[in-house]
């Protein structure tokens, strides 16, 4: 079948890598794309956020299968524009439509359907520009440190955890008044912070039922030992050593049968992948956030670890049918380590030319802001690689990473030495 990816990063490196070692992929399209996916793949110069463009490439190339790997398009409907296609009827869609997205797309509904249908998570109140002054009060006296949460997309940016009543004051401001993260932040979630360790988990659903796939731990921060700003994620380990069985039922139970439950009592026939995002509190699981799709960088090492044949997981998903399918997983522990520009998560330079990835051996190197220009392949993002390797031990697996990251070279390059190694510590 031919098939068709939206996306240009990592994650979308990593799913063309996988479809393509199936034999059931016979052409396989990216849009837009990166150096990496075009060595598996075609790219297709689509943004993927031009619905008719992508409409009209799914015509010309006979798509058969579509996989929407970022947020942006799910939460602004494009699985609903293209269902809604009289030619697309027959086109097979992994991905949620705009209103099983709005557990990405607005905490503020995540939050409320994980009220209604008793999902762990955090206790909360949600604030608008209307609601502002009482949002300031409720200030005054939450215990501390608190966290704020801009309501819609805001690039993993619109997570604010303030010390003091005082910073968490002038955030609220900031974001209700001057809008800071414009039309995302024109709600805020202000909520209890927990204490805990976190980690992902990844569902996949056809809409009545679903897999648990490989659960990741992802590094946020830009520094290491957790310091310094935010970033779309430096790294990730699959699996995570203190996500046991035990803590693992206690997830499907207490949070993806009552998840996948409350979307068919609103309505929603959700299929595709839901992110868990969760912190085990005292060993039970509390839901921090959902995603709509696969993490980034965390897809760099789930993907690796599952054996059964992607596409055809894919294919069920989007049929109905993953019931007939067992997810077969790897042993094997995956660390994925993430290279960043300088500057990164600020302003950083693009066009620096990476060297040496042809003497990467026995590990992947997933294209996350990379662009071929001139017979070379260049930066051209924030985080530029991901560099994932799999063996027989977390340490090893860590090793690995690391070396193969030192190796590849381009000017300003960064990344974090450390990712892995606090799971080693608790492991001992």
């Amino acid at each position: 079948m031919n098939i068709l990816i939206l996306g240009s990063g990592g994650r979308e490196h990593a799913f063309a890598w996988k479809m393509a070692q199936s034999p059931l992929c016979d052409t396989l399209f990216v849009a837009p794309g990166n150096a990496g996916t075009a060595q598996v793949a075609t790219n297709l110069p689509i943004a993927f956020t031009n619905f008719s463009a992508v409409a009209k490439a799914i015509r010309d190339h006979k798509i058969d299968l579509l996989i929407v790997g970022p947020e942006e398009p799910l939460v602004k409907g494009i699985v609903d524009f293209l269902r809604n296609d009289p030619k697309l009827t027959n086109l097979r869609i992994v991905g949620p439509d705009a209103k099983g997205a709005q557990l990405e797309g607005s905490k503020d509904f995540s939050k409320q359907f994980m009220l209604r249908y008793g999902i762990p998570t955090a206790a909360s109140q949600t604030f608008t520009a209307e609601t502002l002054q009482e949002g300031l009060t409720h200030l005054e006296t939450h215990a501390l440190p608190v966290v704020l949460k801009a309501d819609g997309l805001a690039a993993g940016k619109g997570v604010i955890i303030a010390e003091t009543a005082v910073t968490a004051q002038g955030a609220l401001r900031e974001m209700l008044e001057e809008q800071k993260f414009g039309e995302a932040g024109s709600k805020v979630v202000v909520e209890q912070f927990l204490r805990g360790i976190e980690l992902s988990v990844f569902v996949l659903t056809d809409g009545e039922n679903y897999k648990i796939l490989p659960e990741a731990k992802d590094y946020k921060r830009i520094g290491e030992d957790d310091t310094g700003p935010n970033t779309g994620g430096m790294g990730a380990v699959s699996p995570v050593v203190f996500a046991n069985k035990t803590f693992l039922k206690k997830v499907e139970d207490k949070v993806v049968k009552p998840t996948l439950d409350g979307l068919k009592q609103e309505g929603i026939r959700y299929q595709g992948f839901i992110f868990v995002g969760l912190m085990k509190v005292n060993g039970e699981p509390y839901v921090i956030e959902y995603n709509a799709r696969m993490g980034d960088p965390e897809t760099e090492v789930v993907l690796p670890r599952i054996q059964t044949d992607f596409v055809e997981l894919m294919v069920a998903t989007a049929d109905g049918e993953l019931e007939k399918l067992d997810v077969q997983v790897s042993p094997q522990t995956a660390v994925t380590t993430v290279l960043v520009s300088g500057g990164y998560p600020g302003t950083y330079e693009t066009g620096q030319v990476i060297s040496e990835l042809d003497r990467l051996d026995d590990v992947m190197a997933f294209h996350a802001g990379t662009l071929a220009k001139n017979g070379d392949v260049v930066t051209n993002g924030g985080r530029v690689l991901a560099i994932t390797a799999q063996a027989n031990s977390l340490e090893n697996a860590v090793r690995k990473s690391q070396e193969a990251a030192r190796m590849v070279q381009f000017d300003g390059k960064q990344y974090r030495r450390d990712i892995g190694v606090d799971l080693i510590r608790y492991a001992d």
